[in-house]
């Protein structure tokens, strides 16, 4: 008999739909490191439009930083993204650790003040808790793989009192890392599990599908994430399958 697979989860825009506390950390990050910057209190619809570029945590307060200034580019921004953030780490005089660690103190200091507050600021999205309850029932086991720090999500996880096997935060490596260390234990076991990978971010489901090693981890793109115009096209070409919350709610033998 075939073991149950090893699923492994995106956390931000596939159990989590956090907006809300991205645009509230970000800014507060932001102002942090330049003080009398002027950001307004809700979530531009900017930001909302370039959440799907964003990979790490850091480009989200490099991001508000940028839509504080009035020639800010958002066309151009969106359409050449990475030479976008290059020009604006340059602009502001700021690295990527120092605006992730920036971020990561204003969530700290949130939880430490207010944690019910900072927990209300995201929802899971429908079903998601229901389905990851029941994943057991079917003999299979849960990790979450994340580029926010993975504190945050083990907080989240365990205020709506889920138990994945393991949380892998962007402090364990990239995610192709990851999954290659998954497969790697996994090919070391008397039974060895396949590998399903659920993300909701197209770019880093087409690098792993390129990375040598990693042919064998299935990959779904889900259809309720932070997806950019045109993620949905094409996918088959790339090896990676649409998954709705219909086929998600489903039993995995039923997954396309």
């Amino acid at each position: 008999m075939t073991p149950a697979p090893l699923l492994v989860f995106d956390f931000d825009g596939v159990l989590v739909d956090g907006m809300a506390e991205y645009w509230w950390s970000a800014r507060r990050a932001a102002q942090g490191l330049a003080p009398g910057l002027r950001l307004p209190e809700e979530a531009p619809l900017a930001f909302s439009q370039l959440r799907p570029r964003i990979h790490k945590g850091w480009e989200m307060v490099l991001l508000a930083a940028e839509l504080s200034r009035p020639s800010f580019d958002l066309m151009g921004t969106l359409a050449h993204y990475d030479r976008a953030l290059a020009l604006a780490l340059d602009r502001w005089g700021w690295s990527p650790a120092s605006l992730q660690q920036a971020l990561e103190q204003v969530r700290r200091q949130a939880i430490a003040a207010d944690r019910p507050a900072w927990l209300a600021l995201h929802r899971f999205f429908p079903g998601v808790e229901q389905r990851l309850t029941h994943l057991g029932e079917e003999g299979a086991d849960w990790v979450v793989l994340t580029t926010k720090g993975g504190s945050f999500a083990a907080q989240l996880l365990a205020a709506a009192e889920l138990r994945p096997l393991a949380i892998y935060g962007h402090e364990q490596g990239s995610k192709p890392e990851v999954l290659a260390a998954l497969l790697a234990a996994q090919a070391a076991t008397a039974c060895p599990r396949s590998l399903w990978f659920v993300e909701d971010r197209r770019p880093t489901l087409e690098q792993v599908r390129t990375t040598p090693g990693l042919e064998a981890v299935r990959c779904f793109l889900v259809s309720w994430g932070y997806l950019a115009p045109g993620d949905r096209h094409g996918l088959a070409d790339q090896g990676i399958t649409w998954l709705e919350p219909g086929s998600f709610a489903a039993p995995l033998a039923a997954w396309p």
